[in-house]
Parts: C-alpha cells; sequence; structure tokens
C-alpha cells in the first residue's frame, strides 16, 4: 500500500466556526475539571488549553478527505501532536482555520505526515497553530523524503524520572462523553462494531482526550494557570482502551524555566512520552 509524497502542499480551508460559550464549558466538563473560571459565565471563560483541537477537527477531516485515500486512513494513527497558543480562543467570536500538509517522510513502521493548522480571529491575527502528526503504519511512501522531517519540532527526552502526579479514571463511556463535547467524531472511538473491524479488542480513548487529562492533571499538580499554556507537544505511543485508568507522571523541566515534562502510563505501559508544557 502506498502513499504519494505529492500530497505535501494540499490546503483546504479557511473553514470558519463560532467558539460559544457552552461548547467551552462542555470541553471541560468532559475532562472532570472544577475549576470555576471553565464555568462562571460572569467574567470571560477560560478555555482549556487543548481547546484548539475541537475546532481544527474539520479541517482535519477535509484535509483527509482531499489528500488520503480511504483505504490508507484506515491505517492512520495519531503519533505526535505538537500545538502553540498565540491567544485563547473566546466565547462569541468567530474563528478561521487552514490545514495544510507540510511534510511526508518515510519511517520504519510508514508513512509518517504532519499536517499545519493555522487558525486566525476575523482580523487575521494567528490564534493558534498545531503540527499534527499521523502515521500511516505499513504504508510506503511513493516518492518520499529523507527519514528526519523537517516540519517535526518535538520536545527532548526527560532525561530525568518523572513521578507519579496522580492517576485518572477513564469510564467505560467516556469516548462518548468527549465525542459529543468535543464535537470530534471518529467511530474508532464510540462504535464497537467499528472497532473490532478495525482489530481493536474494544473502543479506544481518543489521543486529544487522553492528552487533555494529562494536562489537566499535570497543571493542577504544579498549580500552573491554564491561561499561562503557550505550548503543548507530546509523542502518542499506546491506546487507552475504556474503561481504564491513566498514570501521569511529571517535573518541572531542569533548567529550562517554567517547562512542566510529563508522561502518561495505561495499565504500565507508556501511551504519551515526550510531553511538555510551556508556560507564559
Amino acid at each position: 500500500m502506498k502513499l504519494s509524497a505529492g500530497i505535501v502542499g494540499t490546503e483546504v480551508g479557511p473553514l470558519a466556526h463560532t467558539i460559544d460559550a457552552r461548547w467551552l464549558m462542555a470541553y471541560a466538563a468532559a475532562l472532570g475539571e472544577t475549576d470555576s473560571r471553565y464555568f462562571d459565565t460572569r467574567s470571560a471563560l477560560v478555555a482549556h488549553p487543548l481547546f484548539p483541537v475541537c475546532y481544527e477537527w474539520p479541517a482535519a477531516v477535509a484535509a483527509r478527505e482531499r489528500s488520503i485515500p480511504p483505504a490508507v486512513y484506515a491505517r492512520v494513527v495519531h503519533a505526535t501532536h505538537d500545538l502553540m497558543i498565540h491567544r485563547a480562543p473566546r466565547a462569541g467570536e468567530t474563528l478561521q482555520t487552514t490545514a495544510r500538509t507540510v511534510s511526508a517522510v518515510q519511517r520504519r513502521p510508514g508513512a509518517f505526515v504532519i499536517t499545519r493548522m493555522e487558525t486566525r480571529d476575523t482580523a487575521g491575527t494567528l490564534v493558534s497553530m498545531t503540527d499534527y502528526g499521523s502515521l500511516y503504519r505499513g504504508v510506503a511512501l511513493d516518492g518520499g523524503g529523507p527519514a528526519d522531517s523537517p516540519g517535526l519540532d518535538e520536545a527532548p527526552a526527560p532525561g530525568i524520572p518523572l513521578p507519579s502526579v496522580g492517576e485518572v479514571a477513564v469510564g467505560a463511556n467516556l469516548a462518548h462523553v468527549y465525542t459529543e463535547c468535543a464535537r470530534i467524531w471518529n467511530p474508532i472511538h464510540t462504535d464497537l462494531a467499528f472497532a473490532r473491524a478495525a482489530g481493536l479488542p474494544r473502543r479506544i480513548l481518543h489521543g486529544t482526550a487522553t492528552l487533555a487529562l494529562s494536562i489537566s492533571r499535570v497543571l493542577g499538580a504544579f498549580g500552573g494557570d491554564p491561561a499561562r499554556v503557550r505550548r503543548v507537544r507530546c509523542r502518542f505511543s499506546g491506546m487507552v482502551p475504556t474503561p481504564s485508568a491513566l498514570d501521569v507522571r511529571a517535573a518541572r523541566a531542569p533548567q529550562a524555566g517554567n517547562a512542566l515534562l510529563f508522561e502518561t502510563a495505561c495499565a504500565g505501559a507508556t501511551v504519551v512520552s515526550r510531553g511538555a508544557i510551556d508556560l507564559a
């Protein structure tokens, strides 16, 4: 099975979406947040740091449909995530997201593709930018470049032990709740028949849900202000079945300003690695 390197440069959008208070609150509620700043509509609501994945999803789907054959897409896993927050989204505003394929390289497990999603407000000011890394398992890249992706800027390996900062319960229905609250529709997370057809024994949690739960736990452990988060990076290195439990491990980065390093395990296996949260 092959994927053409000619998909690099493919672009969709801009796609417009209105950010409403109900959406911001629902996303935080799906993650079990209790911080009043996410829910008190008497003042400006704080957006969860990973909320951008919600408004980026339609552009990600459109980019996939334009450039990835359905048979190839069935082999995809979310491999890396690199979110830059220039400012938090606000209730009541309209944002526009453009998705562009910026890199496609051959890796040993398959074709690795980076889609860059840029979101701007009506004045054209950049709000957020995400490099979304997808690995197409067992797929050969036709006409691909070198093994090192020029578009991938990963956080370094921690280099220090990361102690546990708490466990997060993943309920049997969390994927359904997250789907509806985030407005991210992917049947592998909610449809058991679809998951079984994909070769999975049961439904799995969204990678972005695992990452968002990890971020919440890390910020809570270190007293981090969600409004100060400026960047989040990680690798996804495993799947999270529902139900299950997550063990989040984290530490302040040595000699790295306000960075928090983290990783997350499920049933003893690491599912999120090289995690880093940069605070303003």
